[in-house]
């Protein structure tokens, strides 16, 4: 699968949170939207990057960014990953993986000689304007927030 490229129209979608409302991308038009996927809530891979985000909550509304969590878990789990990590951003459920696909983030993975499909960490910087602006294919968990803060006071 492909990653949608710089420049090129984010795909639509509308999926359901954490607490039950249905969110679209388009509910955030004329405004940056962090859209970053992750593979599974409540693992530490996910916990730190969401942690992360959390934390700089303020500095992402100084930016006038949206942050939305994308991941396939369904809404009770993230409402639960929610609760316990104070997680004060949107996470979205997308179980059917079809704004995965649409993203190319759904693909082929292997873990100890096991190949299976599943999410690969990667984050979209949409722009105001509806488009692509930055692909972050390669995550580093620990510093997601500041690399993806660092890019959205590269568009300012």
């Amino acid at each position: 699968m492909t990653l949608p490229k710089v420049g090129q129209k984010a795909p639509a979608f509308t999926l359901v949170a954490a607490n039950g409302e249905k969110v679209s991308l388009e509910d955030f038009a004329g405004k940056p939207v962090v859209l970053y996927f992750y593979p599974k809530a409540m693992t530490p891979g996910c916990t730190v990057q969401a942690c992360g985000v959390r934390d700089a909550k303020g500095a992402f509304a100084k930016a006038g960014a949206v942050v939305l969590g994308v991941s396939a878990d369904p809404p009770t789990r993230l409402a639960r990953f929610a609760d316990k990590e104070g997680l004060n951003f949107t996470l979205l459920s997308d179980e059917s993986h079809a704004v995965c696909e649409k993203y190319g983030v759904w693909q082929e993975k292997a873990m100890a000689g096991r190949k299976y499909l599943g999410i690969v960490r990667t984050t979209f910087v949409v722009g105001a304007d509806g488009k692509i602006a930055h692909v972050m294919a390669k995550v580093n968990t620990k510093t997601h927030a500041e690399d993806v803060l660092a890019l959205l006071r590269g568009m300012a």
